[in-house]
């Protein structure tokens, strides 16, 4: 069981509290705990990456569904667990942390910390694979730092020089009545350096693209939609930067026996009006192999029996689901003479207890009307 609080109370919310009145207690809270404010402080710390979190989560819509239906482990099973450390939060919220307190994360210029971008996978799963999960390797074709500049962008034994315009504040100002403007520095955006001697290997970009080998593990339950969360194998982060992530989108075949219906499965079963009527023990194919059932005397179209716990693992429990095997009575064609003949002889037999039956009824009624 998941020992993280809930993430309303953690910012102090109810249930329906609008974006800008998330982002406005958790900006409370960031001002409260952040680490620069309280050196050593290791609750405090604590604090800062739970409200960080909390905040994360309610903030996306997406998130914040899966949340509000199924709580931690619900996210969990989704692929979001978090953040690693403190230059994660710095880097996915630095547009916030520029407008809280003037600069992008601890100290550290904006545009010295950028976060790698994200990338997407859309995987096409087998049924059964989709059942029991599985472990596969995909080609992604992503950005990688160049091996020969190590993203520097500059030639090996070389280094940036600071940007003339700007003396290497990245920003320029200029007079406008009463007022001073600051604005980005069109020479070397915002950087506060220029590169004179590009990387050859990367043609100064300080990143190439590379087709990688993923490991992907598929968890058992995976349903269409589904969305799997590959931290860090996103496209590479800028001047120091964490990586993205890769996000593996799922997409389930069909199969032409089994149907499923969230965590059960459903399949539809012939049989004959005589089995029907009779009763009969018939084998019928489950997810793990044939299993035989029992069906009994006098079942009607349109009944359902179930297999228990033979139906898919729940993503957020492990439980399985059901089995529901829908029963559809065939009516016999191309009979024989003799056939016919027994039909005719049960149609009369048939008959003949359904008119005794409706005179019982009828002495019934008229035993009645004469007390």
């Amino acid at each position: 069981m998941s020992t993280k609080r809930d993430y309303y109370h953690v910012l102090g919310v109810n249930r329906s509290a609008s974006e800008s009145e998330l982002k406005a207690t958790y900006r409370k809270l960031a001002l409260k705990f952040h680490p620069d404010r309280n050196p050593g402080d290791k609750v405090a710390e604590d604090n800062f990456k739970e409200a960080a979190e909390a905040y994360e989560v309610l903030r996306d819509p997406q998130k914040r569904a899966i949340y509000d239906q199924y709580g931690h482990a619900g996210l969990e099973g989704s692929g979001f667990s978090g953040f690693g450390g403190f230059e994660d939060i710095f880097s996915s919220f630095s547009d916030i942390f520029e407008d809280f307190f003037g600069f992008g994360g601890r100290g550290r210029a904006r545009t010295r910390v950028q976060r790698g971008a994200d990338l997407r996978y859309d995987m096409q799963l087998d049924f059964m694979n989709a059942v029991f999960g599985t472990e596969t390797e995909i080609n992604v074709n992503k950005r990688e730092l160049c091996s020969a500049c190590e993203g520097s962008r500059c030639e090996p034994g070389t280094s940036p020089e600071t940007c003339r315009q700007c003396g290497g504040a990245g920003q320029v100002s200029r007079n406008q009545g009463f007022f001073t403007v600051r604005t980005t520095c069109p020479v070397c955006r915002g950087e506060g350096q220029a590169v004179t001697h590009p990387c050859g290997g990367c043609g100064g970009e300080g990143q190439v693209i590379v087709s990688k080998k993923v490991s992907v593990k598929i968890p058992a339950g995976v349903d269409n939609g589904s969305r799997l969360r590959l931290t860090g194998e996103g496209e590479p982060g800028l001047y120091g930067g964490p990586p993205g992530d890769l996000y593996v989108f799922i997409y389930v075949e069909s199969h032409e026996f089994f149907e499923r219906q969230d965590s059960d499965i459903i399949c539809k079963i012939p049989i004959s009006f005589i089995q029907a009527a009779l009763g009969d023990k018939i084998s019928v194919p489950t997810l793990n192999g044939n299993k035989k059932l029992q069906i009994p005397k006098g079942t009607q179209p349109g009944d359902v029996l179930t297999f228990a716990g033979e139906g898919v693992p729940s993503l957020r429990t492990g439980r399985r689901g059901d089995q529901l095997i829908q029963l559809d009575i065939r009516t016999p064609t191309h009979l024989s003479k003799k056939q016919e003949s027994l039909l005719k002889e049960f149609s009369q037999l048939e008959s003949n207890k359904l008119s005794k039956k409706l005179k019982n009824i009828l002495k019934g009624g008229a035993a009645e009307a004469t007390r």
